[in-house]
Order: C-alpha cells, then sequence, then structure tokens
C-alpha cells in the first residue's frame, strides 16, 4: 500500500538515481541498509558513550546507543501510527526513515565522546570549526565510501531527519552554538527544496525549531536513550548509589515530582532493578508523545514539516531531571573529568602533529608520512589551509577511541613502537 504522507518532493536524492530491476526496497529501505553496512557505522563500537569504550563489556558505546535510539525510534512510530487521529494505514510516518536517521544521527560523532568533540571543535576554529552533526552530514553527503572519497546519495527526508542544526557557521559571532560547516550551505538549500529560511528564523535555536517530524521523533528517542541510559551506566559503574542520590538531593532543590522519580529510583536502584527501571520508562516516554497539525515556511509542500511532536511536559521534565543527575554526579567527577583531560590532550597532540606537517610544514622539517597514502594524496590536492584541515579533521574524527590513542602512543611514547606495535 502506498504511503501518501511521503511524495517525489521527500525521495529525491541529491543525484538522481535510476531504480535498479527487481528492487524490492523503498528508497528509506535503501538507505537504512547501507547506513548499518558502512564502516563508519561500525566503528561506533569503539566510540565512548559515557564511559571509554571497551573498559567494560556492559557499558554503551555509540553503536549501542545508537541501536538503542533505533529501536524507540520505530516504537515512537508505530504507537503513533495506531494512537493519533491524524494517521491512517495509507498516511503514516515511515519507520524504515526514521530508523535511518536514528541509526546516522551520532556517525560523525569523534572519539571521547564529547570531550573530543569540544576538543576537535577549539583545534577546528581557524579553520572553521567542527560539530558532531555537521560532520554526520558530511559523512553522508561526502565521505562515507570509497575510503572516504564519496557519499552516500541521501534523499532529501533523510538529509532533513538528520539535521538538528540549521545555523551556517560563518552566520555565528560566537562559534559556541551548533551549526553546519560553511561549505554545507548548499545542502541546507536542497533540503529546503530551494526555499530561504524566512526573516524571522534567524539561525541558531529559532530556526533550529522548525524540525521535519522524523527529526523530531528521532530527538526524543535520542533524549530518552541517553537521559536513561546513562543512568543505568552510571548505577553500573558504581557513581550513582542510593546514598549518594540522597545527599546530592538534599541541596537540589528539587521539586514534588523530581523528588517523587528521585524516590523511585533509589528504591529501583537498592533492589538492584535499575535496568527494569529504565525498560519501563522508556515506553512511559514513548507513550508521552503525540502530534498536532501545525504551519511553517515547508509544510505546505512536505507533510514532514506539517506535524509538531508533543510531548508530555511531565515527561519532558523527568528526562530534565535524570540528565542533570548525569551531569552533576557521572560527567562533573573527577574520574570522568580526568578521562575528558585526557581527551583533549591526546587530539591536541594529534591535530598539532599533523597541522605542523601537512598544513604549516617548514622547509627545513623531513617531510615525513604519518598518515595513509590515501588520505595524504588527498591533503596533496587540497588547495586551501582549512581544506586541509577538513581533512585532517575527517582523519582523527574516524578514529576509535582505542585507535586515537594507539596512534597517540606511536608517535610520542618512546616505549611504544616495536614491529608488533605497528602492524
Amino acid at each position: 500500500m502506498e504511503n501518501r504522507f511521503y511524495s517525489d518532493f521527500d525521495t529525491a536524492c541529491l543525484v538522481e538515481e535510476t531504480s535498479r530491476p527487481g528492487e524490492y526496497r523503498t528508497v528509506f529501505q535503501i538507505h537504512r541498509d547501507r547506513i548499518l553496512h558502512t564502516s563508519a557505522f561500525r566503528r561506533l563500537q569503539g566510540k565512548t558513550q559515557v564511559f571509554l569504550a571497551g573498559e567494560y563489556d556492559f557499558y554503551r558505546t555509540r553503536l549501542t546507543h545508537s541501536i538503542e535510539v533505533s529501536q524507540i525510534g520505530r516504537s515512537l512510530c508505530s504507537f503513533l501510527r495506531k494512537q493519533s487521529p491524524h494517521f491512517a494505514p495509507d498516511f503514516h510516518i515511515d519507520a524504515d526513515l526514521v530508523e535511518a536517521v536514528c541509526l546516522s544521527h551520532d556517525l560523525g560523532h569523534p572519539p571521547f565522546g564529547h570531550a573530543g568533540e569540544r576538543s576537535l571543535h577549539r583545534l577546528m576554529q581557524p579553520y572553521g570549526g567542527f560539530e558532531g552533526n555537521a560532520q554526520t552530514l558530511r559523512l553522508l553527503t561526502e565521505t562515507i565510501f570509497s575510503s572516504g572519497t564519496r557519499g552516500m546519495n541521501p534523499s532529501r527526508a533523510l538529509l532533513d531527519g538528520v539535521l538538528k542544526y540549521k545555523g551556517v557557521y560563518g552566520e555565528f559571532q560566537r562559534p559556541e552554538h551548533h551549526f553546519i560547516y560553511d561549505e554545507q550551505a548548499h545542502y541546507l538549500h536542497f533540503v529546503n527544496g530551494g526555499t530561504p529560511h524566512p526573516l524571522e528564523l534567524p539561525a541558531g535555536p529559532v530556526r533550529d525549531a522548525v524540525k521535519s517530524i522524523e527529526c523530531q521523533i528521532m530527538d526524543w528517542a535520542d533524549d530518552t536513550a541517553y537521559s536513561l541510559n546513562d543512568i543505568a551506566d552510571g548505577v553500573q559503574a558504581r557513581f550513582l548509589t542510593g546514598d549518594k542520590l540522597e545527599a546530592w538531593a538534599e541541596n537540589a532543590a528539587l521539586s514534588t515530582d523530581d523528588a517523587a522519580h528521585l524516590t523511585d529510583l533509589v528504591r529501583s536502584i537498592r533492589r538492584g532493578r535499575i535496568e527494569t527501571r529504565s525498560n519501563k520508562k522508556i515506553g512511559d516516554f514513548i507513550t508521552a508523545c503525540s502530534v498536532v497539525p501545525r504551519e511553517n515556511f515547508l509544510s505546505g509542500r512536505t507533510n514532514r514539516h506539517a506535524f509538531q511532536l508533543v510531548i508530555a511536559p511531565e515527561a519532558r521534565a523527568e528526562s530534565k531531571l535524570y540528565k542533570r543527575i548525569a551531569y552533576e554526579l557521572v560527567f562533573q567527577s573527577p574520574q570522568l573529568q580526568q578521562l575528558d583531560f585526557k581527551a583533549a590532550h591526546i587530539l591536541g597532540s594529534l591535530f598539532g602533529a599533523l597541522e605542523e606537517r601537512y598544513i604549516h610544514p617548514s622547509a627545513a622539517a623531513p617531510a615525513l608520512h604519518l598518515l595513509p597514502p590515501a588520505a595524504e594524496e588527498a591533503l596533496r590536492q587540497a588547495g586551501s589551509a582549512p581544506a586541509k584541515a577538513r581533512l585532517l579533521c575527517d582523519f582523527l574524527s574516524r578514529l576509535t577511541d582505542h585507535a586515537a590513542t594507539r596512534l597517540h602512543k606511536r608517535l610520542f611514547d618512546p616505549d611504544f613502537g616495536s614491529i608488533v606495535d605497528l602492524l
């Protein structure tokens, strides 16, 4: 049965593709499958979510987080399709598209989690900045295949679903805003079908709020997954205990509802039922959603912009509470701050060495081969310093935690470098 929710405007790709004979999948299913089979997706298993990847076998990585987000996203689609009066069997949000968006949403994140993202942004500010969502866009459109030289030709709906932020780096006076890269502005033009953003939508949070329904679902699925699961991982790691939470609550100025949620959380921790509680809460956060019609500058062209995801205020407040707990008791702990410091040191040292060798080489310095031949050839062909820096940033952001640490040891640790180490 044809899904009338989508039109040719939504399924159009960056470059027109002819359907292969016997193709049994929709364009959204094809793109979902392409993402699943990329090395960029597999590398997420070695990238930090909260704790360093590989430290223990039960912590979430970027990969398991992305899989969890995709499951929540699909469940949200099923719930809305059955419960919302706005949808019908032949008019509904495509779960395969939402799954592709959710699986893609963290592809551009570098090693060492958000600490790595902050470090690369600081290092790249002279060259156009670094942002995880912008890097995801770069992967999907330009670098995910053929050793980082070709994108996957995504559909307009997939790109719009991934793009949480739609301000261009050069539009901001302060680089702390989320953004896409200056050289990606034409992708924004494609996503909008050539329609410019109205003047009442300046770059920043106001413009970013105009998200497609698939992007809204991904955003809430992401919030649901990490607000609940960061708590679960924190409990497993013993960063969060009943005693610690009760001591924190004494000075936390909690509302009545927040205090009740905290009491329930402490009870679940002491009974060893934190995973069971998290699973139930995921269901609660899904059923807290509904959709309402809305109008904006794209709602007349696509149903993807004609609906707003509405989340019950109590669910948003509960999610915010868990984020606050994770931030204040886990991310701000000395142990995690020490890992953030190490991440900044490793990425800063690697970027500095590569910048000195490939962007601002000294005539007296030897032309050492520090990167693979394909990467060096791409750098040789890149004309400007910003273009070369972007390629170096591509290389570093692709690395897993372990690969970045190992490369740092190769370049800077005098006791590391046997033949076995270098294989």
